[in-house]
Parts: C-alpha cells; structure tokens; sequence
C-alpha cells in the first residue's frame, strides 16, 4: 500500500478539523506568510470615556489556541508575501517625500531634489562586467603583484561570470580596510550630511550655526552591496524651508546649490577609526565614483530622474536577500565554522573572517564586529530618512491595520488593554502548502490588477 507524503497526511488531518475554515482564514489573513508568528492572548477594547467593553478577543477559540501574524521579513528568499508588502510600504515611504501624501505636503515636488549615489573606495582590484570589445584590465606589461598574481586581465566578463567582483589578488586586497570602512559607513553618512549644510551655509555667507533657522536637509538612502560586496549608497536628498517639508526653502536653495554641496560634501567628508597598535588609524572617506542628478515628477520636465522611479528602485532593493547580492548571510554567526560552512565566494568569506580576526582585538571591540559578520561588519539598517523626509514603517503598518480591523486593531474611540506571548512560528508541512497557494492566488491577482490599471510612464500608480 503506498504512503502519502507528509504534507498530504497533513492536509487531510487540517481538513478533518472542525476550525479548519477560521485556520484558513488566518492564512489568508497573513497573506499566505511563509513563517508567520504565532502567539496566544487576548485583547480587550473598552470605550475611552464610558469603559463599556467595545470589543473582546481571545485566541483558546482559535484552531490550536494561537492566533497567526505575519513574520514581516523584508527577504524575499526568506518570505516573498511579507516581502511584496515591505517593498510597498517602501514605495509609498520613499515617494510621499518626492511627491507628497502621507502627510507630506505635494509642495515638496518643487523643492530641489536629487538622487545621489556614493561609493565605497577602491580596496584592491576585482574583475568586473565589461562589453565587447572593453576587457577586465587589459594592462600592457603589468607584470605581477608580489605574491605573484597578474596585475592585467584581459578578459570578457559577463554578469553571470563568478569571477564578477573577485580580486584580481586576494593577498593584495585590503581586506581590513574594507571591513572597517563598513563598520564606519554611518558614521561617514552622518559626517557627509553636516558637510552639506554646512557647504551650503558657507556659500550662501550664513553662519553654519543658523542653517536651521534657514533651511532643513532631509533624505531616504538606501544600502546596496556592489558585486565587490562593498556596500554603496543611493539617497534622495531634499532641501526644504526651517521647518521641513510644510515651508519652502529659501531662494538660494536651488538643484545646483544642493548639487554643488553635495559633490562637495562627499569629497571631504572623513572618519577616523580608533588607533589600534596592530593597524594604526585609518582614514575613511567614500570613493571617487560619485552621482547626483536631479529629480523630476513627470516624463515631461526635462532631464533627470522620474519620481516613481526612483521610489520603485528603493523598494526593489530592500526586498534583496543577502545572498543575492553578495553581502554575506541573512543570519548571525556563531563560530567560524558557521563561516566556512556558507554558500559565498572566498571573497566574502575571507571578509568574514577579517570580521572575526578583527572583533578579537580590545580596542575594536565596540565596533561589534563578531557580531556583524554576516553583513561584513557593515552595522547600518538597508534603509534608513531623516525625521522630516517622510511619514513611517509604523504609520504606514497602522494605517493598514485600521483599515483591516483585525483582532489587533484598535477601533476609533477605543482604549485596548492586550496580553500576547510568543508560542511559535512557522507552519506544519499542509499548513505551508496551503499558505503558499494562498500566496500564489494574491500574487496572481495583483499582476491581473497591474495588466488592466498599469500607468503609464510618470503617472502616480505603483509601479510593479
């Protein structure tokens, strides 16, 4: 007699189950989350003023006594419907401060703006993608490092080519230089931002201690891991008036005033990491590759970015796993077996291993470096405003859940008095096909959706 898998064996087994319908609806609910969170508890509302009880939910009437809620991991390779929901939160994030909604006034599209883009330096050549007839380094007479290793290479690369982001010698690569300037990146984004303001209050002759009683930078930036696994950053960067996107800028804040100060900024824009008596002090600057263009709302206005575009970028990018991008592992490492164990390239586990060799030394130990392997030691989040850009993750999750009025949801005039705890996560092997045919029917319905309301180019619809 043949034996049904065990996912099959599970279904049957759900079916069979009178809550069966309410643990679909929960599925569903989550939006066919690949790892929901599951958790017990209850939750009273009562009226603000009178105390009468709006509202009463527990979860002993839930199949198995739990209640589902989504993981809301932003990977796409960990769970790609919390993931399509992250990127549209983004979305919205990102373009409420190049358009407005959210709060934010339709007058920031007439501020000046502009998507910059700042690199990492050079710490040793890698291979690269290149286009017939370009080759990688195709050096005359270019000899050999020290270690022996050829200083040319006079190759095709193709963007699926694993050589793509390799050093051309590893023993040459500055592999300690490239771990701290990760472990530095905010601090060196921190230090570009007061350089800009403090380039532009210098241009226009006001004292760089009264910029705020003038104008206010504001900005979302985004992390993204080059091939080279180094990270580089794209930001929209905006100028508006004192008290940020609801007055307007002063006259002298102008596209080429912020460009200017921007290209500045980056140019002197340092840090230094703490002395070490194995590696000295360093310097940390970004790299000499550097782009600011501006931003424009419609198709229609002439050179530079689309709004929508840029925001659609953003979202995309926050979706990525790190191994897609050669940025390490989506999880913490324990010991450098966890390491060595990986599915990277000698490359990103070499700077692995620097993280480690690193985070041993006393004087490096804030930098948390052991702990940060697995980004390889950059300790920033993948996207990150100031206080004024734009509305919020958790304004944008609230919104939602007023409109949903789920179980966690507060009604209007309410006052809820809740008491959760965390039992679990994941689903069974039927609840986990389940879940992901629920997910494929949304994904399916938003791309009907998509075909038959697309917009069209610079238009205010989502753009995938």
């Amino acid at each position: 007699m043949r034996t049904l898998p065990e996912a099959d064996r599970d279904i049957i087994r759900l079916v069979g189950d009178p809550l069966f319908p309410r643990l679909l609806e929960q599925i569903t609910a989550t939006g066919g989350c690949a790892h929901p969170v599951h958790l017990t508890g209850h939750a009273t509302t009562r009226n603000a003023t009178t105390g009468e009880i709006l509202h009463h939910y527990d979860t002993r009437t839930e199949p198995g006594e739990r209640l589902l809620v989504r993981c809301r991991n932003r990977r796409a390779s960990v769970c790609p419907p919390c993931s399509r929901l992250h990127a549209g939160d983004t979305f919205h994030l990102v373009r409420a401060g190049l358009t407005g909604g959210k709060t934010v006034p339709e007058q920031v599209r007439e501020r000046p703006r502009l998507f910059a883009t700042l690199t990492a330096p050079s710490f040793g050549p890698v291979h690269r993608v290149t286009t017939h007839p370009e080759r990688c380094h195709p050096r005359r007479d270019a000899g050999t490092c020290p270690h022996g290793a050829p200083l040319s290479c006079t190759a095709h690369h193709t963007d699926t080519d694993p050589h793509i982001g390799q050093p051309l010698c590893p023993a040459c690569y500055d592999y300690t230089g490239h771990v701290l300037w990760h472990a530095h990146a905010g601090q060196l984004w921190d230090r570009f931002t007061r350089a800009t303001r403090r380039t532009l209050a210098t241009t226009v002759g006001i004292p760089q201690s009264r910029f705020p009683q003038y104008a206010r930078l504001s900005f979302a930036k985004v992390a993204e891991y080059q091939r080279r696994a180094a990270v580089h950053v794209h930001a929209v960067v905006r100028l508006d008036g004192p008290d940020g996107p609801h007055t307007p800028p002063p006259p002298w804040a102008t596209v080429e005033a912020l460009t200017t100060a921007v290209q500045t900024a980056a140019r002197s824009a340092a840090v230094h990491t703490p002395y070490s008596p194995a590696l000295g002090e360093l310097a940390l600057q970004w790299g000499t590759q550097l782009d600011a263009r501006p931003l424009r709302a419609t198709v229609d206005e002439g050179d530079g970015l689309a709004d929508d575009a840029v925001a659609a970028y953003v979202a995309k990018y926050v979706t990525k796993s790190a191994t897609d991008t050669a940025a390490g592992a989506d999880h913490r490492l324990r010991t450098p077996d966890d390491i060595d164990a990986l599915p990277a390239t000698p490359h990103v586990r070499t700077l692995m291993h620097t993280c480690w060799r690193l985070g041993s030394l006393p004087e490096l130990e804030p930098l948390r470096l052991r702990a940060w392997a697995h980004t390889l030691g950059y300790r920033g989040h993948i996207l990150t405003k100031s206080r004024a850009y734009s509305t919020t993750y958790g304004a944008l999750r609230a919104e939602r859940a007023h409109h949903q009025r789920g179980p966690l949801a507060e009604p209007p005039g309410g006052d809820t008095e809740a008491q959760w705890r965390y039992v679990g996560s994941g689903h069974t092997p039927g609840a986990a096909l389940l879940a992901a045919g629920i997910a494929d029917d949304i994904t399916r319905n938003h791309d009907v959706v998509k075909a038959e309301t697309s917009p069209t180019p610079g238009s205010r619809g989502w753009p995938w």
